[in-house]
């Protein structure tokens, strides 16, 4: 389902050096599936494809058909984890063309709140939602996430004014913590249908938990095959092998190059539908290693349209960073250049060949241009861009995190550093 083509890495990472960072890769791998690593209560993400019930995606595939019988919408409310794989997978499924900015893709339009604190946002979500039958899915573990927290106050009183009992009731859908928590008090109380949250899962390792699960099934995603995917991305990388275990073979080299003082990672795309994917990325590898001074500096560009302004940077700026390519092998559709009679433009010695075509010359060209300009790249490439190709990704990038996080001597599971911003904002709000 993914290849690693590490072509562009010659005389920036050698065998030696792969064989020389083994024994880390070793004992990373020993930590985390013999749970003896820091962080090792939040790692029930490593087998957790497996232990996903079938009955639990019939229970949920069952309340879909529930949900799209009385709703035009959906309204996921959420941030972090909460939010980024689950907009991740829509817009890698879903059509670009020309949804409102709060939409992304699905069978079940799908708005987004919760993820910014921005009023004008809140409020044009309002008015899009006024006319519309909404089902809501408010994701939090402990319900008191200031940005999901009150977006879920604003949009619970929206609510409150245009359905009444049972109706209510059945408009809400909480996905939280089994016994504890704000947002369990509140499903409790008002009798919220409610999914629980795992307590060995972090957030950001939880697309394939309920937080993502629950709302791509309402949203109309074949939520089996997303599964599927993870599952046999489970038992392909379970095997300690840089030769036959292409996600270790990732994190190695990742570590390899870091310790080269490649302290950046690029994650560039030529296909759009991406674009989520590589923010659900830089999510899972910034909490995940950028703490004790140390840590990959995750970033992405989405190609062509970055190299008319960041190609620039990459090409000739300071040699501190490198790059991954995310392609894609056989996108779903394709287009054909047409000939011109007059050809004006000068094109005609394209005519007949696909955009596609001419899309990955365009990446071949540049992998090419930026190791010559030296940057060290490599490329993991997707078959297809269906839903089972997603899951398999998700789970590569997962393990591959958890392994590089261990080789970098951090605990890729916490994430410490995000309390500073909130016991500062609490402060100037005046909480006591």
């Amino acid at each position: 389902m993914i290849t690693l083509n590490t072509d562009y890495l010659k005389g920036f990472v050698s065998a030696n050096e792969l064989e020389g960072i083994f024994p880390s890769v070793r004992l990373a791998h020993e930590n985390l599936h013999k749970a003896k690593g820091s962080g090792a209560e939040f790692t029930g993400w490593l087998d957790l494809p497996s232990r996903i019930p079938d009955t639990f995606i019939k229970e949920i595939s069952s309340l879909a058909k529930e949900v799209h019988k009385d709703s035009d919408c959906i309204v996921s409310i959420g941030i972090g984890g909460s939010y980024l794989g689950i907009r991740a997978t829509l817009e890698f499924l879903g059509p670009h063309t020309g949804h409102s900015q709060l939409l992304g893709g699905g069978k079940l339009p799908v708005y987004y709140a919760g993820h910014n604190i921005s009023s004008d946002y809140l409020h044009q979500l309002l008015s899009e939602l006024r006319d519309k039958r909404i089902t809501v899915v408010v994701i939090s573990k402990s319900g008191t996430t200031t940005e999901p927290a009150i977006a879920f106050r604003v949009i619970k009183n929206f609510l409150e004014s245009k359905y009444k009992g049972e109706e209510l009731k059945k408009r809400v859908i909480c996905v939280t913590d089994e016994k504890k928590g704000a947002l369990r008090k509140i499903a409790s109380k008002e009798g919220y249908r409610s999914f629980i949250i795992p307590d060995n899962v972090g957030g950001r390792y939880s697309v394939l938990t309920p937080v993502g699960l629950v709302p791509l099934a309402l949203a109309g995603v074949d939520i089996q095959s997303l599964v599927d995917g993870a599952r046999a991305a489970q038992k392909e990388y379970s095997v300690c092998d840089l030769d036959k275990n292409t996600c270790y073979r990732y994190a190695a080299i990742r570590n390899v190059l870091y310790a080269k003082g490649k302290k950046f990672e690029v994650l560039s795309s030529f296909y759009p539908n991406v674009f989520y994917v590589a923010e659900w990325f830089k999510q899972l590898f910034a909490e995940s290693e950028g703490k004790e001074g140390r840590g990959i500096f995750p970033a992405s560009m989405m190609m062509s349209t970055d190299l008319h302004s960041m190609g620039q940077w990459m090409q000739e700026a300071e040699r501190t960073v490198f790059e991954t390519f995310l392609q894609i092998d056989r996108p779903h559709h394709d287009v054909i250049i047409p000939q011109d009679q007059e050809n004006l433009d000068g094109f005609n010695y394209i005519a007949g060949k696909s955009f596609d075509f001419v899309n990955k010359k365009a990446y071949e060209a540049t992998a090419a241009a930026h190791f010559e300009g030296g940057v060290p790249n490599m490329t993991i490439t997707l078959s297809k861009p269906d839903i089972m190709h997603l899951g398999h990704l998700y789970y590569f990038f997962e393990k591959a995190c958890g392994i590089s996080g261990y080789i970098l001597g951090v605990n890729p599971f916490d994430q410490p550093g995000v309390e500073a911003y909130k016991k500062k904002m609490f402060a100037l709000l005046g909480k006591r």
